[in-house]
């Protein structure tokens, strides 16, 4: 009797673990379109799989009972329907709708799983292709200042924006949150030579979408990021065949052509599919300086699906030149835009005119690049293989190679000669030089006006190749509530970082020509090689890191460590003055340029990082969740100083703690969040670039320590049909807590970063007409850490409306469309002069970057 019992109770057992729901079905928008990339999940499960590239999705369950299934996709209505998991074999057909929840949207997160914001113990924003084509008009700051946390300044153009996060104190740039293109990032090792990482990259029309992650736990990531991750996904193909054309004209004589095209490879019933984007412009600048740049950018993909994963082929190619704004003399009280000697309003003080500057050095003739603005040619490839050995063990690993030439050519902001002025006049400028006489007058001998004001200006010519080659590897193992991923990032890079300053002379107008002064300077050229630079950086990484994802009931936990070891090697050519020619005017007898000794060194760095996270959820609209991170940040190796042994100063990393607690509530159609952070970070080596007494730049160094507490809230709300209204707001007290450099900096509020940003954006959409209104409000901020120079606050309104018109029943639409940016022109300052630091004053002339003026563009969009 015991034995039969047994026997069945095997048998029960068995038939039990073996019975199994299968769950199947197709996934298409309103217009009956597939949609790839779907999450398909019985909810609060693990069970759950996402549609391929015809919408299609199966999935075997467990489960059993009356179940949720729960079908979400970016930029759509989440849909769910009830189920019953009997043992047999349902077949569902889904409908997705434009719109839902921001807080339904599924994400990328820690591992290679995909999750809801609601379900994520971290603050991550995400905006679609649709969002990123209206708020992208020209640089990374356009799209960025919407996205909270952060602090974007894009009055240098469409390129080297300056990104700062959540109260950390940064140069600009992208310091602590790199920037990503498919899961890797544009540079593996910020500090090589200086360069923004979207000099690298421009957007374009063949974006899926874009995910910002805050915040410590993003590095659980493969790069290690330590305060956030900006991820941009590529396009990819499916069974359809759709392109997009899209043209675009604005004001100042801007031309630009986008296109992106994807479909099949071989025929209807294949299995491989492409994706190919880019765009052409001209463009003689947002503000005219008579230097007109163009260029073009190509990327594209070709992915083959499998059984059991895809393996997929991207690229990028990249020719193109922008211009770039730096601080210019304003009017000293108002800071506005000042008048020139013209009488006319200065707009920028760069010009076409000093692109024809040169003259002799050891190595020849040398020729400004200036014209160039920042100039990048060059680009990647990637391959990314994603494998699934069983339905709880996938793989997926990416490789780059990346190769760049890469020119950031820049005007200064004045002569940076010690104890002249700004703007001078002409008595001045002999005075402050030493000079008891002088005539001064255009190249082509005209004289000036004895009253004229000069404007002493240095180009900054900077050569910046770039190569790397990086690898990310991933395996994620799911067991039971468990989705362990164990991984290792790797990356070589070399960069070459070659600086070279040359001072001219200038008229104070708009766009000025040059001057002569007789006796000084020729062809306006007043010292050649003030300051010059050149250095050769390598950097190697190698990191490992484990996290694991749990998913409760009502709790989902995430845990990481990583370790990452760093290294470089820095070599410093010496520099000497020489004399190239005899022209017989003292200043311009020598020319500082390198004289082929190097000083080489090697650092290396190694740390620990980890995160705790978790949230609860509270009931099916509420989730509570809270964040910890331990985390480090390797100093810029071109900062790193060495004596003529080639021993480093110091190579620590830099500590981060960070800690977030926050709520997360979605019911109807309004969702929002709020949460508490705080920031700490140690040993920072803070480095500014700062004049040097003879005209050049020369790096000073300062250890900090600093602390940001912070609120941060969002929230969507479609408060009638087709209106939504969103927004976001940001308030952080931050100070500097240790400075070693100088004691009295301790107390003040972090440089270029305010207390309060908010976001308020309007949004109207149906099936014909569309419209958005967004507010970027940036507080007061200083503009130096000894905090005596502060900035008044900046608004800056941004809309765009179009209409979409029907051209054949197989969806085929042309949208019409404008936009304008900065809508009420405003003319708020986004830093004062980086190169004076706190010397800094309150003058008749304040050096300041002015936001960009106002800016319309018309564009016509067919897809087809």
């Amino acid at each position: 009797m015991k034995t039969s019992l047994l026997t069945l109770a095997l048998v029960l057992s068995v038939f039990t673990a073996f019975s199994q729901t299968e769950i199947s079905g197709t996934v298409k928008d309103t217009s009956g379109n597939p949609i790839m990339g779907v999450n398909v999940i019985i909810k609060g499960s693990t069970s759950g799989t996402v549609s391929d590239f015809d919408g299609n999705f199966n999935f075997t369950t467990d489960l059993s009972g009356e179940q949720t299934l729960q079908v979400s996709y970016i930029g759509f209505e989440t849909f769910e329907q009830q189920i019953n998991c009997d043992e047999s074999t349902l077949t569902i057909d889904v409908i997705l709708t434009e719109g839902g929840s921001a807080l339904d949207e599924v994400l990328l997160t820690a591992t290679s799983t995909t999750r809801s914001q609601k379900e994520t113990p971290m603050s991550i924003t995400s905006i679609g292709a649709k969002k990123l084509s209206t708020v992208n008009t020209s640089s990374q700051a356009d799209v960025l200042r919407s996205i909270p946390g952060i602090t974007a300044e894009g009055g240098g153009g469409e390129a080297a924006s300056n990104i700062f996060v959540r109260g950390l104190p940064s140069g600009g740039q992208y310091q602590f949150n790199p920037l990503q293109i498919d899961g890797m990032p544009v540079l593996s090792t910020f500090g090589l030579n200086s360069s923004a990482h979207d000099v690298y990259f421009r957007n374009d029309i063949g974006m899926k979408n874009l995910e910002f992650v805050r915040g410590g736990s993003s590095i659980l990531y493969g790069v290690g990021s330590v305060a956030g991750i900006i991820n941009y996904t590529s396009a990819t193909g499916s069974a359809i065949q759709k392109s997009t054309i899209r043209t675009e004209v604005a004001s100042n004589s801007r031309y630009k052509a986008d296109f992106a095209t994807s479909g099949p490879l071989g025929g209807e019933n294949s299995n491989t599919y492409y994706a190919l984007s880019g765009f052409y412009r001209y463009d003689e600048g947002p503000v005219k300086t008579g230097l007109p740049t163009e260029g073009f950018q190509l990327r594209g993909n070709i992915k083959h699906v499998t059984d059991k994963g895809s393996i997929t082929f991207s690229g990028q190619w990249i020719d193109d030149t922008v211009q770039f704004f730096l601080p210019y003399p304003l009017e000293g009280g108002s800071r506005n835009r000042p008048t020139g000697n013209d009488g006319e309003e200065i707009f920028t003080l760069q010009t076409a005119a000093a692109a024809d500057i040169s003259y002799a050095t050891p190595d020849g003739i040398y020729n400004s690049p200036i014209e160039d603005g920042i100039a990048t040619k060059g680009g990647y490839f990637l391959t990314n293989f994603k494998h699934n050995f069983s339905n709880d063990l996938r793989l997926d690993a990416k490789f780059r190679y990346s190769k760049y030439k890469h020119e950031f050519n820049l005007f200064l902001d004045g002569s940076g000669v010690s104890g002249a002025k700004v703007v001078e006049t002409q008595a001045e400028y002999l005075a402050a030089r030493g000079l008891t006489s002088g005539d001064f007058t255009y190249l082509n001998g005209q004289p000036l006006d004895s009253d004229a004001l000069l404007y002493e200006n240095r180009i900054l010519d900077r050569s910046r190749p770039l190569q790397e080659l990086m690898a990310d590897i991933k395996f994620t193992k799911t067991a039971g509530n468990h989705n362990i991923t164990f991984g290792t990032f790797m990356s070589r890079s070399e960069a070459g970082d070659f600086n070279l300053i040359t001072n001219y002379l200038g008229e104070y107008n708009d766009r000025p020509e040059l001057v002569n002064v007789s006796g000084y300077s020729i062809n306006g050229v007043t010292n050649r090689g003030t300051s010059y630079t050149n250095r050769n950086i390598s950097s190697n990484k190698i990191a490992f890191f484990v996290a694991d994802e749990v998913k409760l009931d009502r709790w989902n936990f995430d845990f990481g460590v990583r370790y990452e070891r760093a290294s470089g090697d820095i070599e410093v050519e010496g520099t000497e003055s020489f004399t190239v020619d005899n022209t017989g005017i003292t200043n311009l007898d020598n020319v500082m340029w390198g004289n082929g000794s190097f000083t080489r060194g090697h650092v290396s760095a190694d740390d620990f990082a980890f995160v705790v996270a978790g949230l609860y959820k509270v009931n099916d609209d509420l989730s509570a969740y809270g964040n910890f991170s331990s985390g480090y940040f390797f100093p810029e190796l071109r900062a790193t100083q060495f004596n003529a042994l080639g021993e480093p100063s110091s190579y620590d990393t830099e500590k981060i703690l960070q800690g977030e607690l926050g709520i997360k509530y979605s019911k109807n159609k309004f969702s929002g969040t709020a949460a508490l952070y705080t920031v700490g970070l140690k040993d920072r080596r803070s480095i500014s670039f700062v004049n040097a007494s003879n005209g050049g730049v020369t790096e000073e160094v300062d250890t900090q320590d600093t602390s940001t507490f912070g609120f941060e809230g969002t929230w969507n709300w479609a408060f009638v049909e087709h209106f939504n209204f969103g927004g976001s707001i940001t308030y952080q007290d931050h100070e500097i807590t240790k400075s070693e450099a100088d004691s009295d900096l301790e107390g003040n509020e972090l440089r270029r970063q305010p207390n309060l940003i908010t976001t308020l954006a309007l949004d109207y959409s149906n099936s014909k007409f569309d419209a958005g209104l967004v507010y970027n409000y940036t507080g007061e901020k200083f503009s130096n850490d000894a905090n005596t120079i502060e900035l008044d606050a900046i608004g800056l309104a941004n809309l765009n409306f179009g209409y979409t018109f029907n051209l054949s029943e197989d969806n085929e639409t042309l949208r019409l469309g404008a936009q304008v940016f900065n809508l009420f022109n405003s003319d708020g300052i986004t830093e004062g002069s980086p190169r004076l630091g706190n010397n800094q004053t309150e003058e008749e002339f304040f050096v300041g970057r002015p936001v960009l003026p106002t800016r319309v563009f018309f564009n016509a969009t067919f897809n087809f």
